[in-house]
């Protein structure tokens, strides 16, 4: 054990991906691919990936939702986790960034596990909730405009089945949020959904320091 996290150098970073990273080719082209576009530094860490992939396992989870699609590399890493009959519903509104996934969904052979909406997320995860889907999600990550955040997370809470995660992704921001003297929108939303989330009695909480950040909510069973 260890008082605090230790910090990451670039060798003890290159040695944790040396011994942990078990990436598919199909996700490995893809982030190799995502890297060379203008918006690259959006996609998850891969390590990230991995642990979200190992959450659908641990839960056993086979439907799951992901606020954000980007290239897809998230929906990819968790669709091979999932079961035969396991689904994974992402929602972005950029068809250009969802192609780009559903090539690399084909090449792994899981596109039929993975399902593309192309609509605003808020305007989605209303959709759900009016068309009877509520608790029936066992996983939701989080992962798209920083200023809807606690929108998405509260929605998603009321799709996920108590017992069931919600994941959100840059809840550190890239430390931002801890400078007190930073006041963009954006920072600000996290901040505040940070705070909430740190008190509130529906789910259980865990902040990591993976990625940017990643803040595990598990929903609570109705007392």
């Amino acid at each position: 054990m260890s008082r605090r996290t230790l910090p990451l150098t670039e060798r003890l970073y290159d040695y944790l991906l040396e011994h942990s990273l078990r990436e598919h080719p199909a996700l490995a082209a893809l982030r190799a691919h995502t890297a060379k576009l203008p918006e690259g530094n959006m996609q998850s860490a891969p390590e990230q990936a991995q642990f979200m992939a190992l959450l659908v396992e641990l839960l056993g989870a086979r439907r799951v939702l992901e606020i954000g699609c980007f290239t897809g590399y998230g929906a990819l890493a968790m669709a091979l986790a999932l079961p035969p009959d396991g689904r994974v519903i992402t929602i972005d509104v950029n068809r250009q960034w969802v192609e780009i996934g559903r090539k690399a969904w084909r090449e792994a052979g899981v596109a039929h596990k993975i399902e593309a909406r192309l609509v605003p997320a808020l305007e989605c995860l209303q959709q759900m909730l009016v068309a009877g889907h509520a608790e029936s999600f066992d996983l939701a990550f989080i992962d798209a405009d920083k200023k809807s955040y606690d929108d998405y997370f509260e929605l998603a809470l009321a799709l996920v089945r108590p017992g069931g995660v919600i994941a959100l992704d840059n809840v550190l921001w890239g430390g931002a949020v801890a400078d007190p003297g930073n006041h963009e929108r954006q920072t600000e939303a996290l901040r505040a959904l940070n705070d909430k989330l740190h008190e509130d009695p529906r789910v259980s909480i865990a902040m990591l320091p993976l990625g940017d950040g990643l803040t595990l909510a598990r929903k609570r069973p109705a007392p």
